[in-house]
């Protein structure tokens, strides 16, 4: 199929055009993200200096004394509830396998069952649960919790950090997507030839 050299001129001129629509819009697309760029680094200096102290001093302020409380009440139940309970608990158990030891013992000596002294065996579990209980308690203050991380308030940062980055990323979109009905001819419309 052969064109003619009109036809073939209007091509070439037509090409032309669109290789200078793709230049301009190579440099629209450049600049944008540059701003893009801009924006982002913009946003950093903003959540480092506005956002992350904000929710540093509210959570130190609304959240910090409640999860200590919460801290303090767990400690009391444990050294003052759990841990002498289970220390008499410990006690109690000791002083029945003495006890037992000391009877084996007689039997074996043939002494005999005799009744045995409470008193005795009362001190016995006294020490053996104070015993108990201050190695309970010395293993426990091995679990305390110990601060690690970032707390909530840089979660809360980094959901905000990523909610403006997409907000960026989707005004960019918008600005740089192709819209037929946004773009403006640089010629007026003639009417057509008839």
């Amino acid at each position: 199929m052969s064109l003619s050299r009109k036809r073939k001129k209007e091509l070439r001129k037509l090409q032309s055009q669109a290789n200078d629509l793709w230049d301009s819009q190579q440099v629209l697309v450049g600049q944008a993200a540059h701003v893009a760029r801009e924006a982002g680094r913009q946003l950093g200096n903003f959540n480092r200096e506005q956002v992350v102290p904000t929710v540093q001093e509210s959570y130190s302020k609304y959240a910090a004394p409640y999860v200590e409380r919460g801290i303090d009440v767990s400690k009391h139940v444990i050294t003052d509830k759990v841990v002498p309970a289970a220390g008499a608990m410990v006690g109690s158990a000791l002083s029945v396998w003495d006890a037992a030891n000391d009877t084996r013992a007689r039997i074996a000596a043939g002494k005999g069952l005799t009744l045995p002294d409470a008193k005795t065996y009362a001190k016995k579990a006294d020490k053996y649960g104070k015993a108990a209980t201050k190695r309970f308690a010395s293993q426990l203050s091995a679990f305390e919790p110990q601060k690690k991380g970032i707390g909530a308030g840089g979660v809360i940062a980094i959901i905000l950090g990523v909610a403006a980055a997409a907000g960026v990323l989707y005004a960019a979109w918008q600005t740089l997507r192709a819209d037929d009905e946004l773009w403006v001819a640089d010629d007026p419309l003639r009417a057509p030839d008839a």
